[in-house]
């Protein structure tokens, strides 16, 4: 069973391109890369150096799996914060060699992610993840106002999607993180996931701010929010994106949807990159039918940080964190470049 229909065309294109269709064009041409999926971003990042992780409370079998997996096909490596004891002894039981990586050796689970995220602060490592620690506990440590990550902005959180039959990437925001974004917000939510995107090849996404209807009406808020953010990109206050609102899910993933309700006047006719959700209950059920209904590769990362954070849950998949690690080091890759990080 599949949660999406298939896709027609796919707009997804390399850095350079701008908003022009044909200049994108003329980029395939000239035998440009268009990241499509999970494997393409492991392979991108296996082209620049290699991006380390500091892991808060890394004694977790599944983390440590995924790190080493990570480690292992050269998409980063990782210093290991916690209990070192239970570090090793995992290690073991997993067969890792914890000698292939650096353990600091702190047992409170407080004070494990205090030492793991000013790493981050202070630019030894790249990237920040979650391990064995409630996720209230490790974003008090992204929040601190001494050695976290916060860069003045809101932070957002955005799910990448590995779609196999459309050959591309859809980015889910916000699913996890911001309950009810005002207008400001879903300002902030956009800035925050378009570098995502660049960082995965995307150059100019198309971003698609979904509502239960595709008109405006005064009685749902979320309409007229979705109308003034399409405004707002018309007039050049929010860049290097196309945004159009409102939408309904159909006319923002599926073009025959869109060909059938006429839909030829919109920016968006069923080829979003990215679906911007009016809250986080829209959000999370989107996400969660995706993933126990079709199962998709998808990562997911906490951006608006100084670095990129990965904040996986304990019922994701290894496949997952191990995606979650690899978006996380484009991220940080395109965030370096553009003198974010």
């Amino acid at each position: 069973m599949s949660f999406y229909p298939k896709r027609v065309k796919v707009l997804t294109y390399e850095c350079g391109s701008g908003n022009d269709p044909q200049a994108a064009d003329f980029d395939r041409k000239k035998g440009g890369k268009v990241k499509k999926n999970f494997e393409d971003i492991v392979s991108k990042v296996k082209e620049f150096e290699t991006k380390t992780v500091a892991v808060a409370n890394a004694q977790d079998d599944a983390v440590l799996e995924a790190v080493h997996e990570a480690k292992k096909r050269g998409i980063a490596d990782a210093v290991l914060v916690g209990d070192e004891e239970k570090i090793r002894a995992i290690a073991e039981k997993l067969g890792m060699d914890p000698a292939g990586f650096e353990v600091i050796d702190e047992k409170d689970p407080i004070q494990a992610c205090r030492r793991a995220v000013q790493l981050a602060h202070d630019g030894k490592v790249d990237m920040y993840m979650k391990g064995l620690i409630d996720s209230k506990d490790f974003l008090r440590s992204v929040l601190d106002k001494e050695v976290g990550l916060r860069t003045g902005k809101p932070l957002s959180h955005v799910c990448v999607f590995d779609l196999p039959f459309a050959d591309q990437l859809l980015f889910l925001t916000d699913v996890a993180f911001m309950t009810y974004p005002t207008l400001e917000d879903k300002v902030h939510i956009i800035n925050n996931t378009v570098p995502v995107c660049r960082a995965c090849g995307i150059e100019v996404p198309k971003v698609a701010v979904l509502a239960a209807v595709e008109v405006v009406n005064p009685k749902m808020p979320v309409t007229v929010e979705a109308a003034e953010l399409t405004r707002m990109n018309d007039e050049g206050k929010i860049t290097g994106c196309i945004v159009d609102g409102p939408l309904s899910l159909d006319l923002a993933i599926d073009p025959e949807a869109a060909r059938h309700k006429g839909a030829t006047n919109r920016k968006i006719q069923g080829d979003a990159d990215i679906l911007l959700f009016p809250d986080i209950h829209a959000g999370n059920l989107c996400y969660k039918a995706i993933v126990r209904i079709d199962g998709m590769k998808n990562g997911c990362i906490l951006t608006g940080t100084k670095v990129p954070v990965i904040l996986t849950s304990r019922s994701d998949t290894f496949e997952t964190k191990v995606n979650s690690i690899a978006l996380a080091a484009v991220v940080a890759e395109q965030m370096k470049r553009e003198g974010t990080l």
